[in-house]
């Protein structure tokens, strides 16, 4: 064969592989949903509660964008009948992730959470918030899952008021966790002053560590609870469940998880998506536990400073002020220029955890306090996007 024409045989064959690559290329830009509204995003738009005239639902919209567990988003509202100023808030039991929170210890620092950014929203928006924790009595343990379908958490009583402005309210529009790497940056004896003075309850303590001995002893809690619950199958086969694909997945669902959460953006988010939707094992099994170890020991790697959030007992009321203080810890800290995220394994309470919980709770609260809180803390190298999350109206209850 001649030169000339082993030359348009190549120039031929990298024309064909060229086209293939972008074929490829569209078709999991295609599957991924790229060209999708990201209806899931809505909620994070400022003006996004002003679409509501009642103004428990407008505060609601507030609340739903706050940190939670396995972004379940477990909360139910209802709106009370007699008085247009007073809603209740319920813990959805249908939303309960049983493997990895057996005692649903989690879903109340949730609720905790949820309170917390109505608080601070209704300053911003000109009420007073009344937050009364178990309204109709504590729930019966025995028959938890039934309980929270008819005893609140809370009842929120509002008065209208002049607005004022509050220092936290514009960071609830920024994504409460960010698992990328850290900068080495140490915190200012200042800011850690700010931070563990935050008004907290006279049962609730916020310890920060970033000395050598206790850095080194956190990060080994961190590697060790990522390893147990790698290795526990119906743990990750629980967040296995709860993930989302692609936009399509994302916007029907509008709760779990999602390669986001991995930190990928971008236009890789997009190659990505449409990998894994064609390959549902990249994300299941040992790959997701592979990975999971992974992202944890990068972030431990990665990490200046942890926070931990200490109460003295452990009642449901204990685990919901535990969130409502987490929702200032992770305002507050926005508002110094960090970022944080729950590296809390360690202290879930299924049967294969027990021996480091209770090392951590031996090291930490030894007199007999429980630890709800264990996040790493510090300036962040990078922005992370923001999380799916529902439609305000779908948490409120019709009766």
């Amino acid at each position: 064969m001649s030169k000339r024409k082993v030359k348009k045989t190549m120039a031929i064959i990298f024309s064909c592989v060229g086209a293939l690559l972008i074929i490829t290329f569209v078709s999991l830009f295609i599957i991924s949903g790229i060209f999708k509204q990201p209806k899931y995003l809505e909620p994070w738009q400022k003006n996004y509660s002003q679409k509501f005239d009642d103004p428990r639902i407008r505060l609601a919209a507030h609340g739903l964008l706050s940190a939670n567990g396995h972004n379940m988003q477990p909360w139910k509202i209802r709106l009370d009948k007699k008085n247009p100023m007073v809603f209740y808030l319920y813990a959805d039991s249908e939303r309960l992730t049983s493997e990895v929170d057996p005692f649903a210890r989690q879903m109340m620092a949730t609720q905790g959470t949820f309170l917390e950014y109505v608080n601070i929203a209704g300053d911003e928006l000109g009420y007073q918030t009344a937050i009364e924790l178990f309204p109709e009595g504590d729930y019966n343990e025995q028959s938890l899952s039934e309980s929270m379908k008819t005893k609140p958490v809370a009842r929120i009583t509002l008065t209208k008021t002049n607005p004022k402005s509050s220092p936290l309210y514009d960071f609830m529009f920024l994504p409460d966790t960010n698992r990328a790497a850290y900068q080495p940056t140490k915190l200012t004896s200042e800011q850690i002053d700010q931070l563990e003075n935050i008004n907290v309850d006279a049962g609730l303590s916020i310890q920060i560590f970033q000395d050598k001995e206790n850095m080194n002893k956190l990060n080994g809690y961190a590697i060790q609870g990522a390893n147990i619950e790698a290795g526990v199958s119906r743990v990750m086969k629980e967040s296995e469940i709860i993930f989302r694909a692609n936009e399509y997945q994302k916007n029907k669902y509008r709760y779990g998880f999602s390669v986001e959460g991995q930190g990928t953006s971008g236009i890789m988010r997009h190659l990505m998506q449409g990998l894994v939707t064609l390959f549902p094992s990249m994300n299941s099994g040992k790959a997701a536990s592979d990975m999971f170890i992974q992202s944890t020991r990068t972030s431990v790697d990665n990490t200046p400073a942890y926070a931990l959030i200490i109460a003295k007992g452990n009642d449901r009321s204990s685990q919901v002020k535990s969130g409502m203080i987490y929702s200032k810890l992770i305002l507050t800290a926005h508002r110094l220029g960090f970022v944080m995220q729950p590296l809390s394994q360690v202290l879930e309470e299924y049967p294969e955890m027990k021996e480091p919980y209770s090392s951590i709770h031996s090291d930490y609260a030894s007199d007999g306090g429980t630890i709800q809180m264990l996040v790493r803390l510090g300036e962040p190298i990078k922005e992370v996007p923001q999380s799916m999350r529902r439609d305000v109206m779908d948490l409120i209850v019709m009766d």
